[in-house]
């Protein structure tokens, strides 16, 4: 009696498993993505000091890619490639183009209309204005002579104080602006109300009432015992133009 024969399988081509060559691809995936985000956290700067370039890497790797996708036929028709490539070329030249205006230069601190950064107009005719307005422009008068931390305050509620700001030397400088025409001078009444605030509330080291007007004889007395500096229109002007010192450097009384 014959036994069957028993069917061999073959041996499939399976491969066993290889601890070196598993451990040296991990190894190598561990370099390759710490190489990544090196190169994601180098891009990531540069797009934070240099947009435009970044837009122009990225538009010359969208045109280099389309430019591939037309010889190959894969993606795109040959016609629909040639324009898309055509169009981020025009962008890549456009954008430096852009890249390459030169930023316009600020106005000198001596001319007569300054647009500080901040905002603020050092305006040239304070008659002009309204008091908000020339709220702003004594502001920008402040910046434009090296004081940090300008402030425009002035409104219902600010117990006196429309700018505040620190001067150079860094004493806290508190301003009241009043703007007045030529008949309505500052009395004693509008000093002491200033009085009253700048120093106790605002803590001012350097207290000044600026006007377009003029001060009464007893408001300017008034200021000088209390060591506030009383800033008239010619002092104002003086100011202005770079011919007189600005408020923080005088005493009370700088009328004229």
């Amino acid at each position: 009696m014959t036994m069957p024969a028993r069917r061999i399988r073959p041996r499939t081509g399976r491969r066993s498993f290889d601890l070196r060559s598993t451990a040296l691809f991990f190894v190598l995936l561990a370099l390759l993505l710490c190489v990544l985000g090196f190169a994601v956290r180098t891009l990531a700067g540069t797009a934070e000091r240099r947009p435009a370039w970044v837009a122009v890497l990225c538009l010359a790797g969208l045109a280099a890619v389309l430019a591939w996708g037309r010889r190959r036929h894969r993606l795109f028709g040959a016609r629909p490639a040639r324009r898309a490539a055509a169009a981020l070329e025009e962008g890549v030249h456009t954008a430096l183009e852009e890249w390459e205006v030169p930023v316009a230069a600020a106005p000198s601190v001596g001319d007569h209309h300054v647009a500080d950064p901040a905002g603020y107009d050092c305006a040239d005719d304070y008659d002009a204005l309204d008091a908000d307005e020339f709220e702003r422009a004594v502001a920008g008068l402040c910046e434009r002579d090296g004081c940090t931390g300008v402030e425009v305050v002035g409104g219902a509620g600010d117990l006196g104080a429309d700018v505040l700001a620190v001067a150079p030397d860094g004493r806290r400088v508190v301003i009241q602006c009043k703007r007045y025409g030529d008949g309505h001078r500052v009395g004693s009444q509008d000093l002491q109300r200033f009085g009253g605030t700048c120093y106790t509330v605002h803590e001012a080291d350097v207290a000044v009432l600026v006007t377009t007007s003029d001060f009464t004889a007893p408001a300017v007395e008034y200021a000088e015992q209390c060591g506030i500096v009383c800033v008239g229109r010619p002092a104002l002007r003086a100011w202005h133009d770079g011919t007189g010192p600005a408020p923080w450097l005088l005493g009370p009384d700088t009328r004229s």
